[in-house]
């Protein structure tokens, strides 16, 4: 096999990707391209209406008065022991609809895949929710330029080093099948092409449809397999064909189906939590990888952000080195730690017995730093307290799966709340937009910082008045 790299053209810095969301207790949400960044179509039925509305190329968008998804409501479950107050249960309650529904299915005139020029094959990169959007981006640009499209492979280099591969993490004859009608997909190249040369093509981010009609598309003169070095971030949010926009949504929500054991290890871990009544799903990227990444120390020890500094001058495809932290918190670029979590949940008046499920890896510092939190709110869950170690061994030691089932657990909570806007807060979010407006909080950490530092200087006291 002959590998002839065409150009070296990378994606922005990975900084790009860290994006202020709108901020509110009320479920107020950013505007995706279905979760994950570019416009999204409904249609009001009511009005016979058509709302479509734009993010920025590389930016996210503030939605002053959002459209709201609705298939079914979440049934409206109250505490244990809860007196079903009008507070209480507005702590639940799920936006209005509004009467929105999805629009995702083709228009008239879309035409089943024309013959193939070629075939695409695609190296993912990223954790599971930036490899889920790059596949989704990779199936709309295989039908832009009449590809057969390879099952991708997931990345395996990545700071997780997890081995999966596709048909591990997704449902591959769902995915095959659920995308016949859009784009031609097979397992694997055909045996007199597996040796054969290939253009190695690092995709231009945010590209539009010139991009690819007129000078990738014009490789298939040349070569008969184009190989994607990366996948994320390379088709752009807007300025699309609907028709491709629609396509991306269907790969997300409808083709990209996790594996059958993955789904069914989730769903025992939501009939789990249901067990405790209603509940909050927290994305606590409190992890290493995360922490070393973006240089955040707070609350953390001097041996503790010297550990984190050493990892990340460690890691050569992690370009930035020198971080001060205490200037990208008080940006609003690091996450929420536990204890700051804590705080702002009692802050917004969840009783102290609600329960939490924990979405996250292995949490930097374990118990020590989830002290705070838990002293706060002591039922805290997780894949690993909700389900035996034998249950989760298939799963364990492949970071995609096991975020995959916290996915799964956090797009049926009662509420979403993640403690930074990456990935898989995105998505989540996303997710549960389009199964029906569910309520999910994104804290404005720029504001709580500077809140967080009075408490801490006894300037502003705990308490409900706090993010009033």
């Amino acid at each position: 096999m002959q590998e002839e790299e065409v150009d070296s053209i990378g994606r922005t810095e990975e900084g790009a990707n860290v994006r202020h969301m709108l901020n509110s207790a009320s479920g107020s949400l950013l505007c995706p391209r279905c979760g994950f960044q570019s416009s999204f179509f409904y249609y009001n039925h009511q009005h016979d209406i058509k709302y479509q509305k734009l993010s920025a190329e590389q930016s996210w968008t503030l939605e002053l008065a959002p459209p709201h998804l609705l298939k079914a409501p979440l049934p409206s479950r109250k505490l244990d022991g809860s007196s079903g107050t009008v507070e209480t249960d507005k702590l639940w309650k799920p936006p209005p609809n509004r009467d929105f529904v999805p629009c995702v299915e083709p228009s008239p005139n879309y035409t089943s895949p024309t013959e193939s020029r070629g075939y695409l094959l695609v190296h993912t990169n990223g954790g599971l929710n930036q490899m889920r959007a790059g596949i989704c981006d990779m199936v709309a640009v295989a039908r832009i330029i009449n590809a057969t499209l390879v099952i991708p492979e997931l990345d395996k280099r990545s700071f997780w080093k997890d081995s999966s591969n596709f048909s591990d993490v997704f449902d591959e004859d769902h995915f095959i099948n659920a995308l016949a009608n859009d784009v031609k997909i097979i397992t694997k190249l055909p045996k007199e092409l597996a040796t054969g040369t290939r253009a190695v093509k690092h995709f231009r981010s945010w590209s539009g449809m010139d991009y690819y009609q007129e000078e990738i598309a014009s490789l298939w003169e040349e070569y008969e397999v184009i190989r994607a070095a990366k996948s994320d971030s390379r088709l752009a949010n807007n300025n699309l064909p609907l028709d491709i926009q629609k396509l991306r949504c269907r790969a997300c929500y409808e083709a990209l189906r996790f594996a059958p054991q993955i789904e069914a290890m989730g769903k025992l871990l939501v009939d789990r939590m249901r067990s405790f009544g209603s509940y909050i799903a927290l994305h606590l990227r409190f992890e290493e990888d995360m922490l070393a990444f973006s240089g955040c120390t707070q609350d953390l020890s001097p041996a503790e952000a010297d550990e984190l500094r050493i990892i990340r001058e460690n890691t050569s495809y992690w370009k930035e080195k020198e971080i001060d932290p205490i200037e990208r918190r008080s940006k609003g670029f690091c996450p929420l730690t536990p204890k700051e979590v804590g705080i702002f949940l009692s802050a917004l008046g969840y009783p102290s017995k609600t329960p939490i499920y924990i979405a996250a890896g292995k949490i930097y510092g374990g118990d020590s730093h989830m002290a705070a939190l838990r002293f706060r709110y002591p039922i805290l869950m997780s894949k690993e307290t909700l389900a035996s170690v034998e249950e989760l061994e298939p799963f364990t030691n492949h970071a995609s799966q096991m975020a995959a089932l916290d996915y799964i657990v956090s797009v049926e909570s009662d509420v979403f709340i993640p403690s930074y806007s990456g990935n898989m807060a995105r998505a989540v979010e996303g997710h549960r937009r389009f199964l029906g407006h569910r309520k999910t909080i994104s804290p404005d950490r720029k504001a709580l910082v500077r809140l967080f530092d009075k408490l801490e200087h006894g300037t502003l006291k705990d308490g409900k008045k706090f993010i009033k």
